[in-house]
């Protein structure tokens, strides 16, 4: 549930005291309904795992709060080389050389010298691993470089990406926590699970802290494994079967 939810509803019943212990119990009475159990951290933004156990003298039923796996993406832009401006084709010829492409390795030289001119990113730069997830994200050819067209719905991408990080990064920390990740992916069109959240933030975090690097390439592997389930959904149904060779395909190069 979602910081609305609680500004419009106020608790039934709470503990005690709120005070740092590592164990804590309560004995209430409630009218028969359906209620929302929202265990805490002493300290705010911190993850823990935990333990609760709800005892009932009437039979109950209990479930997790969960959302179901979701991506949603925008239209594909449909750009031809009338549609990129003189100064952005200019500033892609300086940066491509004489091959007209950009490869992994300039791609990486490029974004670093454009998130260093942001002094209010907290980022270690992009790693070879990221440039080469977007390379392989927006690589239509099969080059293994981006051409002019490529390169441009890549940089539209970047920018909008970059909007949503400023935007729910809520306390201007030049990086994330594992909540404002949530609510930035789900802006991004990315609806996930609780164990999904999990593992994209023990993969991406770093001391549970989210640096802008670090969510444009968790931003790029997810729209690329979700367009890779699309292409091998046909029927959309759901599921999908692959064969060894595209299982290699997406997991190897996905």
């Amino acid at each position: 549930m979602k910081k609305d939810f609680f500004l419009r509803h106020s608790s039934c019943a709470r503990s005690e005291t709120f005070i740092n212990l590592r164990e804590v119990s309560a004995r209430l009475r409630l009218p028969p309904g359906e209620y929302l159990i929202v265990p805490s951290t002493f300290e705010p933004s911190k993850e823990a795992d935990f333990v609760l156990r709800v005892f009932t003298e009437k039979q109950s039923e209990t479930e997790e709060m969960d959302d179901d796996v979701v991506a949603t993406f925008e239209a594909e832009e449909e750009l031809s080389e009338s549609d990129v401006d003189d100064s952005f084709r200019s500033m892609f010829a300086q940066l491509s050389g004489d091959d007209m492409e950009i490869s992994v390795r300039e791609l990486r030289t490029i974004l670093n010298r454009v998130v260093s001119k942001h002094r209010d990113l907290q980022t270690d730069g992009f790693s070879m691993e990221s440039c080469r997830a977007m390379v392989c994200l927006m690589d239509k050819d099969g080059s293994a470089r981006l051409g002019l067209l490529e390169f441009q719905v890549l940089w539209n991408k970047i920018r909008k990406w970059l909007g949503i990080f400023r935007e729910f990064d809520l306390d201007k920390s030049g990086c994330m926590s594992s909540y404002e990740m949530r609510l930035a992916l789900e802006n991004g069109g990315f609806k996930l699970n609780n164990r999904l959240y999990q593992m994209l933030i023990a993969r991406y975090a770093d001391n549970e802290i989210i640096d802008f690097d670090n969510f444009t390439c968790c931003l790029v592997k997810l729209e690329a494994m979700f367009k890779a389930f699309q292409d091998l959904d046909r029927e959309g149904t759901g599921r999908a079967e692959m064969n060894i060779i595209e299982w290699l395909c997406v997991t190897m190069c996905g």
